[in-house]
């Protein structure tokens, strides 16, 4: 009986161990994801003249779960037209956030981006489109950086960590 809650301990905190680290490595794809989406809603306004909730709707057909659904949900917002565009990209981003690796960091620089959505001519659209995928290659730099740094580390913790608390207990 020892040896069976032995095993438990050890491959509960390996599982914390793994899910953590895939966290981590999930960060840098969605920084990715979100850094596509942005240049795909600059081309779609910029080159296209697509309006913003049916640019959002094409954009979300394009990228994979969760960064699809922020998008999703802001054209379907739009489209109620109970919103402004930036309360329905608040909106869409607060329901979606919990659901991705991403940090407070990046969920700012997103808010921001959202502020100017709509606001400004296609001049200024555009710096802010520059500036935003400027903020996003950044934090995607960071994120690689802290995967390759940590990544191993953390799978071998939760091992190590369950292994602890084994001897401990016995």
């Amino acid at each position: 009986m020892r040896w069976i809650g032995s095993l438990m301990i050890i491959l509960v905190t390996t599982w914390i161990g793994f899910e953590y680290a895939k966290r981590l490595s999930d960060r840098p794809k969605q920084l990715r994801q979100l850094k596509v989406a942005v240049q795909s809603l600059e081309a779609e306004m910029m080159y296209g003249l697509t309006p913003l909730a049916q640019a959002a709707d094409h954009i979300a057909k394009q990228l994979p779960k969760p960064v699809s659904t922020v998008f999703q949900s802001f054209s379907e917002k739009l489209l109620e037209q109970e919103h402004s565009a930036f309360e329905a990209w608040q909106a869409s981003i607060d329901v979606v956030w919990p659901r991705t690796a991403l940090l407070d960091s990046e969920r700012e620089v997103m808010l921001q981006f959202g502020a100017t959505l709509g606001q400004h001519d296609r001049d200024q659209q555009q710096k802010q489109i520059h500036l935003t995928l400027a903020h996003l290659a950044r934090e995607e730099q960071e994120a690689r950086e802290r995967q390759h740094r940590y990544e191993k580390m953390v799978k071998s913790l939760g091992f190590l960590a369950g292994l602890l608390v084994v001897i401990l207990l016995v």
